[in-house]
């Protein structure tokens, strides 16, 4: 296989671990009893073996000996940058407890172990993959681990292959799973720990006790290089408004942090909206007033961050929605028999005329993917909204009323971005390299004395690494009970931007500045060697909200 230079001189990156795990024998300190963020009762009744557990710190230990044992290894979910370090700091703190230990992979996620699709991880393939993005090594996939014949299924091979414990690495559904899980085989008594991993560029998966979800970081500094260019590009040109669409679906951490990294004209936050209960035009209305004051001063350019979810966000949006799922799920025959040319008509026909309004008012573009792009569950599929076109064109009538009327001037041209997949695979940075290698190795650590059931933490990150601290969590902590599919269900509660946290607070001092004014910051690419304050820096979020 070919390899760039960058990925031969980073495949010697050593990663940083704290000093707890360096040793390579830890002692277990526990903390309280634990209890979950709500529906305590309801929590405890389903998880019974797993609720209640104390959090847990290492500190360094003495060294011991342990029996040899086996240990398999899940990617789970959509990719983010520093899998493969998790792995390798799982497989290197395996191998310094016993080096006869083994660590299997199942390829392509959950499916693998399902399947019995496996294979074993040995040095070699390991050293391939160090400090490498993606999550190539064994694949990954999104198969839901709830029913009882896969429970059995994955047991059958976890018995064959002697493994003693399992690490999923996911996001908030997969760790779920992980939890249904542990609960399965500690009530089965069948010996097998289930330990998870908090990855998710989206950085909704956190709490007090994960800091920070892996993959947040390189992907924020990937779509904030390349916003800082486009927004070079602007400054340069002076013609065009960039309507800049970036991934994160039920959460505007991404956009915020790259409007922290980059001071943009514009960035909406998607729990702003909801909270204050903005109408499609009040949206609309916000950036072609930011449009108008800007080109008063002569300036018809500039940069608007819009989050992936913002359409479900804005709760009359969310309302039409809900009313097209039911309405095309319950007429679905009948609608395909309605001549394209004449279905926009027949949906304004037939919904409430709140709802009917609204979907008059959209670009016919936006109007047909509402009605067209259904999911397995019959819902729209928010992500294939073309939301950045939807805005600008929505923002180019206005102004062109408000032309008429007198309140505008300016020129008014748009360029439309989506950055999503291009963030999920990048090289780790420095401090995702590390902070991922870290999480892997407390996993190994967590099975080592024990565990399951466990969240693999790592805390106080925007300290070097040396001062890290590194423990675990008990996953029946974050869970709440939620509606899904029509039935209520255990999950690990989501976390949205806190509006009354310091990133968004941070944002909101500085954003009518930033409106006005041409204060871009170009932040350039990853910077993997050199001084400590370009290369280890973490995410302004994460120096924000704890306060460093």
């Amino acid at each position: 296989m070919t390899k760039s230079a960058l990925q031969i001189a980073r495949a010697a990156y050593q990663p940083k671990l704290p000093k707890a795990l360096a040793t390579g024998a830890v002692k277990v300190v526990e903390g309280a009893p634990t209890q979950s963020v709500a529906d305590q009762e309801a929590i405890k009744a389903l998880f019974p073996n797993t609720y209640g557990m104390p959090l847990i710190t290492f500190e360094a230990g003495e060294a011991a000996q342990l029996p040899a044992m086996n240990v398999g290894v899940i990617l789970s979910g959509g990719q983010a940058p520093g899998g493969h370090n998790v792995i390798s700091g799982l497989f290197d703190g395996i191998k310094k407890l016993n080096l006869a230990n083994k660590l299997y992979g199942f390829i392509l996620g959950p499916g693998g172990l399902v399947d019995h699709n496996y294979k074993e991880l040995t040095a070699d393939i390991i050293d391939e993959y160090r400090n490498t993005g993606g999550f190539d090594i064994i694949g990954s996939g999104r198969t839901k681990l709830e029913k009882v014949e896969q429970f059995e299924k994955g047991y059958e091979i976890i018995k064959q292959l002697g493994i003693k414990a399992l690490v999923i690495i996911g996001g908030d559904d997969s760790n779920t799973n992980a939890c249904v899980l542990a609960e399965y085989y500690a009530a089965k008594n069948y010996g097998v720990q289930v330990i998870g991993c908090p990855k998710t560029i989206d950085g909704d998966l956190k709490n007090d006790m994960i800091e920070t979800s892996f993959g947040f970081d390189t992907a924020c500094k990937t779509y904030a290089e390349v916003i800082g260019n486009i927004q070079r590009d602007c400054n340069s040109a002076r013609k065009y408004w960039h309507f800049i669409k970036l991934m994160g679906r039920s959460a505007s951490h991404i956009a915020l942090e790259c409007a922290l990294q980059v001071q943009p004209n514009v960035c909406i936050v998607s729990e702003e909206v909801e909270a204050k209960d903005m109408s499609l035009d009040d949206v609309v209305t916000y950036i072609a007033k930011v449009v108008a004051d800007r080109a008063a001063q002569g300036n018809n350019f500039g940069t608007v961050l819009i989050p992936e979810g913002l359409i479900e966000f804005i709760p009359a949006m969310k309302r039409l929605i809900a009313e097209l799922n039911d309405f095309l799920a319950a007429n679905a025959e009948e609608f395909a028999g309605v001549e394209k040319s004449q279905q926009r008509e027949y949906i304004i026909g037939k919904l409430t005329p709140e709802n009917s309004a609204i979907y008059a008012s959209l670009p016919e573009g936006v109007a047909r993917q509402l009605t067209l792009d259904r999911d397995p569950h019959g819902n729209v599929q928010v992500s294939l909204i073309e939301t950045e076109k939807l805005l600008s064109e929505m923002v180019a009538t206005k102004l062109a009323a408000w032309k008429k009327e007198g309140k505008y001037n300016g020129k008014f041209a748009a360029q439309h971005h989506f950055f999503g997949y291009e963030g999920r695979c990048a090289a780790p940075s420095n401090f995702d390299a590390d902070y991922c290698y870290s999480l892997g190795y407390t996993a190994s650590m967590l099975i080592a004395n024990g565990k399951t059931g466990y969240m693999s933490s790592v805390r106080n990150t925007t300290a070097p690494a040396a001062e890290w601290i590194a423990g675990g969590v008990p996953i029946t902590m974050m869970m709440n009970m939620e509606r899904r599919h029509g039935e209520m269900k255990p999950v690990i509660q989501k976390a949205l931007v806190k509006l009354d946290g310091a990133p968004f607070k941070a944002f909101a001092a500085q954003r009518d500045h930033w409106a006005l004014n041409t204060d871009y910051v170009y932040p350039g690419p990853i910077q993997y060697f050199g001084p400590t304050e370009v290369c280890d820096q973490p995410t302004k979020t994460l120096q924000l909200e704890q306060a460093k």
